[in-house]
């Protein structure tokens, strides 16, 4: 089923339809290689499925315009993996922790705050939550049986060339270099877990999805390695992707209701749930790559689309996942399984079709 209240956004729809990823439905390829380990030229060790997969579905989306539903394609009930979406999960979370005080100086050290060796040293004890919200943070260790070397050298998006990916490259100081690296992402949410001392998912329930309206349809998890001792509880620390398995299972629904709460400040119902003047820190682009925020990506910078608002921005999964958020405009566009070549495209109709409405 679609819907679309203009033709020019049932074009918007069309294109969907028409560029679905090229990814597998049962997520492994012919020859048995996981869709990750192909995407980003992995083998050798680290390179173990330790999370859940789940078979994808077709192409679904939804696009809201001041908050009402204006179009949608798909299945936006179906529950699907959405790789890094997760990462700007983590990042409103992290919003939660300064509010909550669990974070009270995004400069501090995190070992100041979370004990053990994840954090200590005198590299690792050096890095500070904003270096692990800008993914420059040269973090190096192995948490739940994944090296950060796993993913130096990574590079993502359409023309990556991972042709040097898995190699030890040395690390500079903190903050010093940016990589897309999700072994560092699941240390932050360790990190995230031992603040909160309650499980994730539980925390993002009961503070954000349940209060916006969410279904219960969602789950977040980890990998099998994953599990610890928490006060005499055992409890799963997540990840920031399904790189590895594991992560974000959500509908393009509540993906939607996320995305119209964060282009809404952080409010819901008059409700300022995020911290006042959060999600301002959290899309200043950063000293290493000025298209990306925390754990959220910007139009900015030399690779800025001109078509597009300066001030959109998106989360983005492998596979052909986004949310993308037009503050000034109060659009927002969830899509799933969208080939990431023709999202460029997407996004410039979709804006062409609302930007004077």
């Amino acid at each position: 089923m679609t819907f679309a209240a203009t033709p020019a956004l049932q074009a918007v729809v069309d294109h969907a339809l028409a560029h679905q990823t090229d990814w597998p439905r049962s997520m492994y390829h012919p020859d048995g290689a996981y869709v990750g380990n192909r995407e980003w030229n992995e083998s050798g060790p680290w390179t173990e499925i330790v999370g859940p997969v789940k078979p994808r579905g077709g192409p679904a989306g939804v696009i809201l315009h001041r908050g009402q539903r204006v179009a949608d394609w798909g299945d936006t009930t179906r529950t699907d993996m959405t790789f890094s979406i997760a990462k700007s999960y983590l990042s409103v979370l992290a919003g939660l922790a300064v509010k909550d005080g669990l974070i009270t100086d995004l400069d501090a050290p995190v070992g100041d705050s979370v004990p053990g060796p994840h954090f200590a040293g005198d590299h690792n004890g050096r890095i500070t939550w904003r270096h692990m919200l800008q993914m420059n943070s040269e973090w190096r260790g192995e948490i739940f049986g994944k090296d950060d070397q796993v993913d130096h050298y990574r590079q993502i998006g359409p023309g990556a060339d991972n042709s040097r990916k898995g190699q030890l490259r040395k690390v500079g100081p903190p903050g010093s270099h940016y990589e897309y690296n999700d072994v560092r992402v699941n240390a932050l949410a360790y990190a995230l877990l031992m603040r909160f001392g309650r499980p994730l998912p539980e925390v993002l329930r009961a503070r954000i999805m349940d209060p916006i309206g969410a279904s219960d349809d969602w789950r977040w998890e980890g990998y099998s390695t994953s599990w610890i001792e928490m006060a005499g509880r055992r409890v799963q620390s997540v990840t920031g992707g399904g790189h590895w398995g594991g992560g974000l299972f959500i509908g393009a629904d509540d993906h939607a209701r996320f995305g119209q709460f964060i282009c809404q400040n952080g409010q819901w119902n008059g409700a300022q749930i995020l911290p006042e003047g959060w999600m301002q820190q959290a899309l200043t682009p950063t000293p290493t790559l000025d298209k990306y925020g925390f754990l959220w990506w910007l139009n900015r910078g030399a690779e800025a689309d001109p078509k597009l608002p300066e001030t959109a921005f998106s989360a983005q999964g492998a596979g052909g996942h986004t949310i993308w958020i037009a503050p000034k405009h109060d659009i927002v566009a969830v899509m799933r399984w969208l080939a990431p070549t023709a999202t460029p495209h997407f996004l410039r109709q979709l804006f062409a079709a609302l930007a004077d409405h």
